[in-house]
């Protein structure tokens, strides 16, 4: 295990007895479900499905579309979910969808219903993890403790900290990729002029995703007129923009200065995250984009920017970084919390 938690599923209430949990990662881009078997605390895959969130009026509706021709009643059902959680009730922040533990439970009729943040089901998920699931993109000091810390960039940008009492960690979301953008230098304030007469508010989450790529690239293009091969033009309007925008990075200079920057701004983030939760123990790079450019965030080419915080930098030097490699991670964390809760 990468980590160790504070009530492992071998210490949990169905310790001795087979128990059945329901989980579920739950985005505004795509939705996995996946029935899990929980005994003596070993995790066995029963079923798993993977949904376009968008097709779907609701949870309700999806989760429907999923059991109906499954014989399966789960003991549990615990659902990570891509936005802030609040007695039980969660809005999605990039997806016009509301889900009510009461309603879901209602509707299963089971008792033991659990919605928590999907990046606080990431940090559950690292201790269902090994090695071989991580790339090491800093090893810092791997022999410290301390607080850790996740982010995320996907669909939006997802953070999380985990508390170290000195034997275990203890997992808990927050919501700081919405927090203020911070402009370094000119350009970054040229940037930050373009993105707020767009959006008046200016997050990381604006710089610091998939659409967040998006928009580092239509600045580059519209505001600072870098060239557009008609090529890659074209590729942009048939496929997703952000995956072709990462993926061309050797065959467009736009591509290249684009990544570049979003790789930057993530470096920056990171490290002001890792210093609020002063997370000496580590910081995972999780969600859907990291692990698909590891070769651009290898070299240094993160790590330069990550150490860029005056006095502490000595600190951050210190913080091992780590890229999540398995895309299951948040499905096994809630997992992992529905079967211990």
């Amino acid at each position: 295990m990468l980590l160790s938690l504070s009530k492992s599923m071998e210490n949990n209430k169905v310790a001795g007895k087979a128990t059945i949990v329901l989980a579920g990662d739950i985005g505004a881009t795509k939705t996995n479900l996946t029935f899990f078997k929980i005994e003596g605390g070993h995790l066995a895959l029963l079923h798993e499905a993977q949904f376009k969130s968008n097709d779907y009026k609701n949870i309700v509706e999806l989760t429907n579309a999923f059991t109906k021709d499954i014989l399966l009643l789960p003991d549990s059902i615990c659902f990570g979910v891509a936005g802030p959680v609040l007695n039980g009730h969660a809005k999605l922040s990039n997806l016009d969808w509301e889900i009510d533990s009461d309603e879901l439970s209602d509707h299963f009729k089971i008792k033991n219903v659990h919605l928590i943040n999907d990046l606080e089901a990431t940090a559950y998920g690292l201790a269902m993890l090994n090695e071989t699931d991580v790339a090491i993109i800093h090893k810092g000091d791997d022999a410290g403790y301390g607080n850790a810390a996740v982010i995320a960039p996907g669909t939006g940008l997802g953070e999380a900290g985990l508390f170290w009492d000195g034997n275990y960690y203890h997992p808990f979301a927050t919501e700081g990729g919405h927090s203020d953008f911070a402009p370094r230098n000119e350009f970054d304030f040229e940037l930050f002029t373009f993105l707020q007469k767009k959006f008046d508010h200016v997050s990381w989450e604006h710089l610091v995703c998939g659409p967040g790529i998006v928009n580092i690239y239509q600045f580059l293009r519209e505001e600072k007129k870098r060239e557009e091969p008609g090529w890659l033009k074209e590729e942009i309007m048939k496929e997703d923009a952000a995956a072709v925008i990462s993926r061309r990075v050797l065959q467009s200079e736009i591509c290249k200065e684009t990544m570049q920057l979003f790789i930057r701004f993530l470096a920056y983030e990171s490290a002001n995250l890792v210093l609020k939760l002063k997370a000496t123990g580590g910081l995972f790079i999780g969600g859907g984009i990291a692990p698909q450019i590891v070769s651009l965030l290898e070299n240094n080419a993160f790590h330069a920017s990550f150490c860029q915080s005056g006095r502490l930098n000595y600190l951050l030097e210190k913080v091992p970084v780590k890229i999540i490699l398995n895309a299951k991670t948040a499905l096994l964390g809630a997992a992992f919390y529905g079967a211990k809760n």
